[in-house]
């Protein structure tokens, strides 16, 4: 049962972060890229830390573990670890992401994301040990082929024309998030998870906002946005923080990042639905594709 919620907490992290991905592309018409990473980061935070210190957390883990094992105990090293995710994943990766998502289509942003699964699944086996049996190569072969065709639009060549630079900032971004779920393999069992989550969202958070101010950047969001920006950061981004955890501590790094992938759909759809950018069938093909990988991918666990 706990490889269910697992799997259960992989897609709903992928359907947050593509909403994420849309709703950006709308706040960075008012924003700098690392102004809205710094007020969606610590925003996030301060919702973490504060059901953290409240009546809300002890049976909000326990609802959250059910029968897992977890560790109460937090160590130096593991703190050392916390700060390393923050880097890659509350700093470099955001900052980045935003910054190609301001030169780039939404739509060709999320697609651009894909490119994290090859991330992971290198880092899995390489640095984690963990094992690819062989029908999880066919269930990963079927994630892959879809980003592969989502991503080339038919191999035909993903939209460079638009802006070169964006591209390859969403791609780098891609191997920072993909360094940052690499990392937290290794925190996934410890019990408080808020409290974790929180730490991580407060440093990245904070290192933007002094990079942001020390740049000279605007703050001023019109009122009129800032519903959007509470949604995003403490709908989309905290809760996508807490759910990944879950995800990597009962079904592994490699597989929560394979079934990620699929956030690349859902930020095509979210896009075409609310900024009107264009979605078509065969997008929408490789993209069942690639929920039939993570269907292939959750028979094999089961029989584990």
């Amino acid at each position: 049962m706990s490889r269910f919620w697992g799997y259960l907490s992989a897609i709903m992290v992928a359907i947050l972060f593509g909403v994420w991905y849309s709703l950006d592309k709308i706040l960075l018409g008012y924003l700098h890229p690392l102004v809205l990473a710094a007020m969606v980061y610590t925003l996030a935070s301060m919702l973490l830390l504060l059901i953290r210190i409240s009546p809300l957390n002890s049976p909000l883990l326990e609802v959250m573990h059910r029968q897992s094992k977890v560790e109460t105990h937090i160590t130096c090293k593991n703190y050392v670890t916390l700060f390393l995710t923050a880097i890659c994943g509350a700093v470099m990766a955001p900052a980045l992401y935003l910054s190609g998502l301001d030169q780039i289509t939404a739509v060709n942003a999320a697609l651009l994301c894909n490119v994290e699964i090859l991330f992971i699944i290198i880092l899995g086996v390489l640095f984690l040990k963990e094992t690819v049996k062989a029908k999880d190569i066919l269930g990963f072969a079927f994630l892959l082929l879809g980003a592969v065709f989502l991503s080339t639009n038919n191999l035909q060549g993903i939209s460079f024309q638009q802006n070169l630079g964006g591209s390859i900032l969403v791609i780098l971004a891609c191997f920072f998030w993909s360094m940052d779920t690499t990392l937290t393999k290794f925190l996934s069992n410890k019990r408080d998870l808020f409290l974790l989550t929180g730490i991580k969202c407060g440093v990245g958070g904070l290192i933007l906002v002094i990079m942001s101010l020390f740049m000279g950047l605007s703050f001023n969001l019109p009122l009129n946005a800032v519903p959007l920006l509470l949604f995003v950061s403490l709908g989309c981004m905290s809760s996508s923080m807490l759910l990944i955890y879950i995800a990597i501590r009962e079904i592994g790094s490699t597989r929560t990042g394979s079934i990620f992938s699929t956030s690349s759909l859902f930020g095509a759809i979210v896009a075409f639905l609310i900024l009107g950018e264009p979605l078509g069938i065969f997008q929408l093909f490789f993209g069942l594709l690639m929920f039939a990988g993570i269907l292939i991918l959750y028979k094999e666990v089961n029989k584990d």
